[in-house]
């Protein structure tokens, strides 16, 4: 069975960030035909633990399950042109190449549109420097789509979907 983890940067707990990239886990699992139910890793849930010198429990359980899936949707909000501090330091906490099994989406909710470019290009390069096989394009959102996605995640998912089945068909 395929391990997909969403993993979610928003600095609030259970936040529109999440439910959208749950949603968009539900689709790439429609369009690949992955056996996988996607755990959820929320950092805002683990907040300061993250910074803590020795790692928690709950931190080292996330880290696990992020080292471990074989398919990791990594959502993060836009935060001062990139993604937020929370992946940060949570990537901080990676071993070099971490994620050299994975395949791994990026998504990206930005308040305008037009002003998304770095933040996906960051997580590609962030994805990309832990060893990961970066699926093209990224899911991008604008805020004002959080509360109603749908639309745009299944024509990111018509766009993403040969891209998807072929990296998954490669890493089975």
């Amino acid at each position: 069975m395929t391990r997909f983890t969403v993993l979610v940067a928003a600095p609030e707990s259970r936040s529109a960030v999440q439910a959208a990239a749950v949603r968009a886990a539900a689709t790439i699992e429609g369009v690949t035909s992955i056996a996988a139910s996607p755990e959820v890793v929320d950092l805002a849930e683990l907040g300061p633990e993250l910074l803590a010198p020795s790692p928690s429990r709950q931190v080292t359980e996330a880290l696990a399950q992020v080292e471990e899936s074989d398919v990791v949707l990594v959502a993060s909000p836009q935060a001062h042109g990139s993604y937020t501090g929370l992946l940060k330091v949570f990537a901080d906490r990676l071993p070099e190449l971490a994620l050299a099994h994975a395949i791994a989406v990026p998504m990206a909710a930005v308040d305008d549109l037009r002003n998304h470019r770095n933040l996906e290009e960051d997580l590609r390069v962030l994805l990309s420097d832990l060893g990961a096989w970066v699926i093209e394009p990224g899911l991008l959102l604008s805020y004002g789509e959080l509360a109603q996605p749908h639309g745009v995640i299944d024509a990111w998912a018509e766009v993403a979907a040969p891209a998807l089945r072929e990296a998954i068909a490669v890493a089975a």
